[in-house]
């Protein structure tokens, strides 16, 4: 259930339709991790997760989008929003699911870099002029 009010908190801070479950599942499992190492942190984190619910009369994850939106921006500036916004950040975009949702192709250094690696492969702009856009120097 802890897991489950996490999860709904990410999506009120980086709402993705497309990103599923399992990406988001990934934010509950990272901010676990650091609570069992941290006792001060896990208190935090249970306390945060409690007044989430109580707030939602019961079931954050049970409330409205409206309701939990609410919620969240009530308690921006505390340990607890900060810990998990933070969180986020990581957890939702640095990882093989969110990368293939956003078309992110992952790091090109070690293939020679991006420029010809798609850099010039945008579909959704106008072919540019010959003069605006010279041939990459690979020398």
């Amino acid at each position: 259930a802890e897991g489950q009010t996490l999860m709904a908190m990410g999506r009120v801070l980086y709402p993705h339709k497309r990103l599923p479950d399992a990406v988001y599942a990934l934010l509950a499992k990272d901010l676990d991790a650091k609570a069992a190492g941290d006792a001060g942190s896990a208190k935090m984190l249970q306390a945060g997760i409690a007044w989430l619910d109580s707030s939602a009369g019961g079931s954050f994850v049970k409330a409205s989008a409206a309701k939990r939106e609410e919620i969240v921006r009530g308690m921006e500036g505390t340990a607890f929003f900060g810990t998990v916004r933070g969180q986020c950040i990581t957890s939702l975009y640095d990882n093989d699911m969110a990368y293939a949702v956003f078309g992110y192709p992952g790091s090109a250094w070690e293939k020679g870099g991006y420029i010809t690696r798609g850099f010039q492969d945008l579909k959704w702009l106008p072919e540019p002029s010959k003069e605006a856009s010279p041939p990459p120097f690979l020398g």
